[in-house]
């Protein structure tokens, strides 16, 4: 991959990250056409369920520059026929001579577009920036590929003192409104936001998606509920006609995750209480923590996450932390749990 293509990748990166929340259970993937010269030509990411994939968007926008030119790409292009026709053969179509990918198929159902490219004579290179596409858009696709349940997110705002409400319970506002903006872009990449009855009885959340204004947006994630023993009252804001919403009787994390996943939910937004947390940690299943932490001390009230049975240090979760912003006074930490994950590859996109 030269440096042209490298910053196509990038770019198809950025695309695929556009459309999270949108394309599941399908993988929000980006493409972008270069011409023979070398210049972009076209570009495009997967389109909700049914439309065109990424490579036909961008070959649609290319036209006749394709021809003789590069496709780069995020995930292999398909090689079957489901909603819509095979993504090797718009490319083998549009006259492409060379195909640039990042992550190789992993499923059985879509696996097979690289070979059947090759054998048409087209240049394809598999692995270009692998990890980094992976670690991206569609980390929750493979989640869902390789562990058959949704990427979970957990979203936590908390005080310097890791309090996320006060001794009187009071939790509003810990941060700032430029993270709360934060929460409502990262709830738009999540196919559905997850939280306790607890939650609901304390807050009354919506958990819905707006946008600066306080409009809400037109697309939103499914409000899904844990409430194994039905206290959530028909009067609570979840119910409402802004959203779709599920409540969830799960015994547990897993059975919970399994529920959704049959949904189609790809990508899991956990902003439950203490103690869904620490459910959810405690069976290792939280992919990435977003923490969004205020310049405040608190000295007593609810921790950020409730008792994991860990009695000593050697035993501590340990985590990874991959970013640091400032979102105005306040500091957004995205981490990740350092385990191991993966499991058996089947099934995939459609």
């Amino acid at each position: 991959m030269n440096a042209v293509e490298q910053a196509a990748m990038a770019r198809a990166r950025e695309l695929g990250e556009r459309v999270l929340g949108t394309t599941s259970p399908n993988p929000p993937v980006g493409a972008v056409v270069l011409d023979a010269d070398g210049a972009v030509a076209g570009e495009g990411a997967t389109s909700p369920v049914g439309g065109p994939h990424a490579e036909v968007h961008a070959l649609t926008q290319a036209g006749e520059r394709a021809r003789g030119g590069t496709a780069v790409v995020t995930l292999e292009p398909c090689a079957h026929t489901g909603r819509t026709g095979p993504c090797a053969d718009a490319l083998l179509a549009a006259g492409v001579r060379r195909v640039v990918v990042a992550v190789p198929e992993p499923t059985a159902l879509a696996v097979g577009g690289a070979a059947r490219l090759r054998a048409a004579g087209v240049d394809v290179e598999l692995g270009a920036d692998q990890q980094a596409a992976e670690d991206g858009a569609l980390a929750g696709w493979l989640t869902g590929v390789r562990e058959h349940r949704p990427q979970v997110v957990w979203k936590v705002a908390t005080t310097l003192d890791g309090r996320v409400a006060a001794a009187d319970s009071t939790s509003r506002w810990i941060t700032g409104p430029q993270a709360r903006a934060e929460v409502h872009r990262l709830r738009a990449t999540c196919d559905a936001v997850l939280v306790g009855s607890g939650t609901v009885l304390a807050d009354d959340p919506q958990l819905t998606v707006r946008d600066a204004e306080g409009r809400t947006a037109l697309r939103q994630p499914l409000r899904v509920v844990l409430d194994r023993r039905g206290r959530v009252p028909a009067t609570a804001r979840v119910h409402d006609d802004a959203a779709a919403t599920h409540l969830s009787r799960a015994a547990d994390p897993a059975a919970l995750l399994t529920e959704l996943f049959d949904r189609g939910v790809r990508r899991l937004l956990l902003e439950g209480g203490p103690t869904l947390a620490a459910a959810f940690l405690a069976a290792g299943l939280v992919d990435e923590v977003v923490l969004h932490q205020a310049p405040l001390l608190l000295g007593d009230g609810a921790p950020m996450v409730g008792g994991l049975g860990i009695d000593t240090i050697t035993s501590a979760l340990h985590l990874t932390i991959t970013d640091v912003t400032r979102l105005g006074g306040d500091v957004q930490i995205r981490l990740r749990p350092t385990r191991h994950t993966g499991g058996p590859t089947t099934g995939g996109g459609s």
